[in-house]
């Protein structure tokens, strides 16, 4: 959305020395464990984590849906709905958290305990995007996480591209049920589009099931057709059960009960790949979010973590979550690509060090 960059943070940030975990409490992060001024205004209630299923109606998130696409070098067009349509229309949103009306209201890209920013497509995105081109990653047969994943579209990436699974989680409900559903829902209908477009013998690898449903959309046009009635332009009929689709899980809450709440599968997920971009600019953030990467990511996996090197008015970066990550001795972290003009942006992986034969 078109807000500027206006943060309001109720959690004071702490130097990388304070950053140990006692920002945690019962399990759960302690937003308002440093106040700024108002020591005696109550933390936001944590955001309980949970799973949000596509709707069998998944043709009314796409209804009047203006989408906009990305294109980086070889990589596949990602689609995804437009910033400013999006913000215009907002208020018709279903917006059971409010966020919607307040960051509307307060033009602030990011309310602390409340909406965390994931409504916006940040910089970092795009740089990660570049590199994933540039390496030539294809995500064949990985399980992949996109973590803080707003608009979605790293995991609309390696969906794409080849990924087994891919897992979406942002902090809020409205996020991934008014943004990141209806973004992976375009990217299917794009690849049903596609499928039509290819000549007879070339939909090798289709199931009989999609096969029907896709037969059974055409008879249905051709009703409407006969009845006067104009089809839709495109149809979301049964996207919910796309190839593409079924291979995708949606989460919200805060990364504390996300990853109790992954943790209660059995077995519990492990990712070969987790991406996370722009999600370290509060400090106090850092215990919840390194122990989610320690305890989801594969042991050979690889976390893509993009960010500026400082968020003025937040107080994090990447110089005090590699200190941070350093004291931890989980992770070690490699520079994958930087931007030095301008505000400088990092893209850096992580990979646990390894254990040393005793």
């Amino acid at each position: 959305m078109s807000f500027s960059f206006n943060f309001d943070v109720h959690a004071q940030t702490a130097s990388p020395d304070d950053v140990d975990g006692s920002e945690l409490q019962n399990g759960k992060p302690d937003y308002a464990a440093k106040p700024t001024e108002d020591k005696t205004k109550p933390a936001e209630p944590v955001k309980e984590a949970k799973e949000h299923l596509p709707p069998s109606d998944t043709h009314l998130l796409l209804v009047d849906a203006v989408p906009e696409t990305v294109t980086v070098g070889t990589l596949p067009p990602l689609h995804f709905l437009n910033e400013t349509v999006f913000e215009k229309t907002a208020l018709e949103r279903e917006d059971g958290e409010n966020i919607l009306s307040r960051t509307a209201g307060q033009r602030s890209d990011l309310i602390s305990g409340v909406y965390e920013g994931g409504l916006k497509v940040w910089e970092c995105t795009y740089d990660l995007l570049e590199l994933i081109e540039k390496d030539g990653e294809t995500f064949g047969r990985k399980r992949v996480l996109d973590l803080g994943c707003g608009a979605g579209l790293l995991g609309i990436l390696a969906l794409k591209r080849g990924a087994r699974q891919v897992h979406f989680q942002d902090y809020n409900t409205t996020v991934i049920e008014q943004l990141t559903l209806p973004n992976v829902l375009l990217n299917c209908q794009e690849e049903d589009v596609e499928s039509e477009d290819d000549e007879k013998g070339k939909g090798k690898g289709k199931t009989q099931k999609e096969d029907d449903c896709k037969k059974k959309v055409k008879d249905e046009e051709k009703q409407e057709a006969r009845d006067g009635d104009p089809p839709p332009k495109k149809r979301a009929l049964d996207l919910s059960q796309h190839s593409l689709m079924t291979k995708c899980r949606f989460f919200s809450g805060d990364w504390i009960t996300f990853l109790a709440l992954a943790l209660k599968e059995d077995p519990s997920p492990k990712y070969d790949i987790i991406f996370t971009s722009e999600t370290i600019y509060n400090t106090a953030y850092y215990p919840a979010l390194h122990d989610t990467l320690h305890r989801l990511l594969a042991p050979d996996g690889l976390v893509y973590l993009a960010t500026k090197s400082h968020y003025f008015g937040v107080g994090g970066g990447l110089h005090l979550f590699e200190k941070f990550v350093e004291q931890r001795g989980v992770f070690s972290v490699d520079h994958l690509w930087d931007v030095e003009e301008g505000l400088q942006r990092h893209v850096v992986g992580l990979r646990f060090k390894m254990v040393k034969a005793s």
